[in-house]
């Protein structure tokens, strides 16, 4: 049940079922509910375990302890709950009402709220003003790895294998809740696979399994099923948008609001405070001189929504992408124009948009144009009228998405690099960031190996281990490049001053004389290349090591243009992605075959919100989508190949001059393929579709239409 009070808890057969080693309930293991995040509600609290009420279904109520993982299985079904119903609500509008309070101790649904009152004269002196209500609906994270754990006590000091993307927060998170001291918890991360934010944190299923193992001393490990993994890690999006947008009949934008309900699920968890994310880039690219976004956040009778790749920026872009295309249809100017007309300017930058944030670096014009270009714009728009006289059955769509988002998270931060010379004269590269797929092993050996003049193969990158790297930011927010990178090149440029100080004590040579030959990694005085030390020499004499913390001036601010090309089957509704074109700027490449990879994994993502994902509930809260079958999660047969434009406009912010890369694809995409769907059908008179453009959501909008 999505929402019930327990009245009793039957795990007497459980118990003595083959192979199990105890069943235990929250009464039994003490751990107490803790609130959200400080923005959110403190009122609202969650257990690890479910105590007198289930607020979802999917919300862990017993833990079994098996020999066997097959006898857990069946040992469950010998659980018996008894239930008391009480009324659901999913449908996060119906919860801001407050008629179904799911927290009798805060007395509201309502998590966080943010914004000012509306201004009533917002668009006073606009010649159009166009309103609309969009979906931007709730998506499964889906990462073909399931999350996973593993703990052992060895009587003073706790072991955690946790799939993680942040080992230090992880390992002070499980301090805290079980009430250990600093120390206590060893936490090591080991081949994560996908996390796309959802794998940050600790649930409640890994914290009982860690003190299952110390209450029984007994190593433990878990892993969920597929069905366990859409019902309970965590969705993303979940948000209900208003957007209001006006200006003149020429295309020059004068105001544009926001509104947000933001879905937080049962619990007041990361989800919930993402409509600040959300709120912050609401402007996007473009210069509007009035702004006003409010948002509020509430909890329903589903599964929590945590961060998804981008978590809070795709949102904006959705919303504000979608605002200019159906603004540049009532004024009937094309959308390019109408996104050209308004970009921030070239020599704005540093530019604080109407919400306050400021981008520390842009060349959004150049973004537009060159896409234009490379998809040949008015080629297809002439394809698009041709198909449009012959009244085909397969109409073309062409979308245009131009966005901006925050990397680096709101307040940047810093990160740790500690760099050692092995004795034979390689290097231990230690970092704070966690790769799960980025390709940090290289992009760090990159940086390290530059700097140091020692070769790549012979540079070890250590992460995941607490015990090695006991201070670390983790991996999210597009951070890792310009945080966890730069500090490593911080670390190598002080690891060269370090030796060249060691080589002239050896050489009796003055420091500022001495050069380092990156060719074959000696220390010599400029001009007497025959006389040098190599880094194995120098380490022998004493270790060698520097630990360095890189401290960012501000986050970063990538952007880029997607253009997406559709067919649209009018008999159907099947839309087809015919091409995807995206310019995406990540300020300057260190990799480039890194960057391509995040990109067509971001866009992918991106294209499958767009067409086919989406996690649906029945009335009673019973989750529909709770298999890759029912979820439609998208393969590559539905995806075109992705035609990438390069484009490198470098940040000041680190000196790398690197912005993030692993979110633009789900932020530049999504729209791109919304607006392309609606453009295919917009002579009929069809103005929107909300997401998923599935083809019954398709055939239903031409139906419409044509009646």
């Amino acid at each position: 049940m999505a929402h019930a009070r327990i009245t009793s808890i039957d795990a007497t057969d459980a118990a003595q079922a083959p192979g199990v080693v105890g069943v235990f309930t929250l009464a039994d293991v003490g751990l107490p509910a803790v609130p959200g995040i400080i923005l959110l509600n403190q009122d609202v609290k969650r257990a690890p375990l479910a105590d007198d009420v289930v607020r979802f279904v999917g919300e862990p109520i017993v833990a079994i302890v098996t020999e066997e993982r097959y006898q857990g299985e069946d040992a469950a079904e010998l659980v018996f709950v008894d239930y008391e119903p009480l009324p659901v609500v999913v449908d996060p509008e119906q919860a801001l009402k407050d008629e179904v309070v799911l927290h009798e101790v805060a007395g509201t649904n309502v998590v966080m709220r943010l914004g000012e009152p509306p201004d009533e004269h917002l668009f006073d002196g606009c010649d159009v003003v166009v309103t609309e209500r969009i979906v931007n609906q709730r998506i499964g994270i889906a990462p073909l790895e399931v999350r996973s754990a593993a703990a052992a006590w060895d009587g003073e000091r706790l072991t955690v294998w946790q799939a993680t993307q942040m080992p230090q927060a992880s390992r002070d998170a499980f301090q805290a809740m079980l009430g250990l001291e600093p120390g206590q918890v060893h936490l090591i991360a080991p081949d994560v696979g996908g996390g796309f934010g959802a794998k940050t944190g600790v649930s409640g299923e890994e914290l009982v399994m860690a003190w299952l193992a110390r209450h029984l001393d007994r190593p433990m490990r878990w892993l969920e099923n597929r069905t366990e993994n859409m019902l309970a890690m965590g969705h993303g999006r979940a948000q209900i948008q208003r957007v209001t947008i006006g200006g003149t009949r020429d295309g020059q934008l004068q105001a544009y609001r926001l509104e947000i309900i933001a879905d937080s699920g049962a619990y007041a968890g990361f989800g919930g405070m993402l409509a600040f994310m959300t709120r912050m880039m609401a402007p996007g690219v473009y210069a509007i001189p009035k702004v006003e976004s409010t948002s509020v956040s509430v909890v329903t009778n589903t599964t929590p929504t945590v961060a998804y790749r981008g978590a809070g920026r795709p949102e904006a872009a959705a919303a504000i992408e979608r605002a200019i295309d159906l603004y540049a249809a009532e004024i009937g100017v094309d959308p390019v124009e109408v996104r050209r007309k308004n970009l921030v300017a070239n020599d704005a930058f540093p530019y604080t948009n109407a919400a306050g944030t400021t981008y520390d670096s842009g060349d959004y014009q150049r973004a537009l144009d060159l896409v234009v270009e490379a998809a040949d714009y008015q080629a297809l728009r002439a394809e698009q009228q041709r198909r449009r006289a012959s009244n085909d059955v397969h109409q073309l769509g062409i979308g245009v998405a131009v966005y901006v988002e925050v990397t680096g998270g709101p307040y940047a931060g810093n990160e740790v690099a500690k760099i050692e010379i092995t004795p034979d004269g390689g290097a231990k590269v230690y970092t704070g960031t966690s790769p799960h797929g980025q390709g940090h092993v290289t992009a760090w050996s990159m940086l390290a190996s530059e700097e140091l003049g020692i070769p790549m193969d012979r540079i070890e990158v250590i992460h995941g281990d607490t015990d090695l790297v006991p201070v670390g930011g983790g991996t999210a927010g597009s951070r890792s490049l310009q945080l966890g990178g730069a500090a490593v090149h911080q670390a190598s440029l002080e690891l060269v001053e370090l030796a060249r100080k060691r080589a002239a004590e050896e050489l009796e040579a003055n420091p500022d004389d001495i050069v380092l030959d990156k060719i074959d990694g000696r220390f010599h005085v400029a001009g007497t290349p025959a006389v040098g030390k190599t880094w194995a020499e120098l380490a022998i004499v004493e270790p060698m090591t520097v630990e360095s913390t890189f401290q960012a001036a501000s986050s970063t601010f990538p952007f880029g243009a997607h253009i997406a090309v559709v067919d649209v089957d009018t008999e159907t509704g099947k839309v087809t992605v015919e091409r995807l074109i995206a310019v995406d700027d990540a300020g300057r490449i260190l990799n480039p075959l890194i960057v391509e990879g995040q990109r067509h994994g971001g866009l992918a993502q991106g294209i499958a919100q767009a067409l086919c994902e989406e996690i649906v509930y029945d009335e009673d809260g019973n989750l529909l989508t709770s298999n890759l079958a029912d979820f439609t999660f998208i393969s590559a047969a539905e995806l075109p190949s992705f035609e990438l434009v390069p484009m490198e406009t470098p940040t000041t912010a680190n000196p790398l001059g690197a912005k993030g890369i692993g979110e633009s694809g789900t932020i530049g995409a999504t729209p791109a393929v919304q607006n392309a769907v609606v453009d295919a059908l917009s002579h009929l008179g069809i103005r929107h579709i909300d997401m998923p453009t599935t083809p019954q959501r398709v055939w239903g909008a031409i139906q419409g239409a044509v009646r």
